[in-house]
């Protein structure tokens, strides 16, 4: 399976591209949304994971423009600290097929990319 992770904290993203890899998973990272839209409209993911929060690009912006203009329909897995319903149905709104708030367990994270695929 092959996983785009769009994050701008290293030390989570790097974390995240580690445990993936270890469940035999490919992963490319992208630490900004610029880099992370490019990768997602230009390459073949089975699952994008996608922060909210980041330079250059937010991540609300990159799943509006990947469903509305790219016609991408790879399932996004939004990962971010914002927690509040009213954050949760934006992003649901915008595209996201799921979403999943900072902190978070990496066995759940694992489960939802698994599930996500299955569709």
């Amino acid at each position: 399976m092959k996983v785009l992770v769009v994050e701008d904290e290293h030390k989570i993203a790097n974390s995240i591209k580690k445990g993936l890899e270890q469940e035999l998973f490919t992963v490319d990272v992208a630490y900004n949304g610029n880099d992370g839209f490019d990768l997602a409209a230009t390459e073949d993911y089975d699952v994008i994971v996608l922060d909210l929060m980041l330079p250059d690009m937010d991540g609300l912006e990159i799943c509006r423009k990947l469903r509305q203009e790219e016609n991408v329909h790879t399932p996004i897995l939004i990962l971010t600290a914002k927690g509040q319903l009213s954050d949760k149905v934006e992003g649901l709104t915008a595209g996201a097929d799921d979403y999943l708030v900072k902190p978070f367990a990496f066995i759940e994270l694992l489960a939802r990319i698994k599930a996500l695929s299955r569709r």
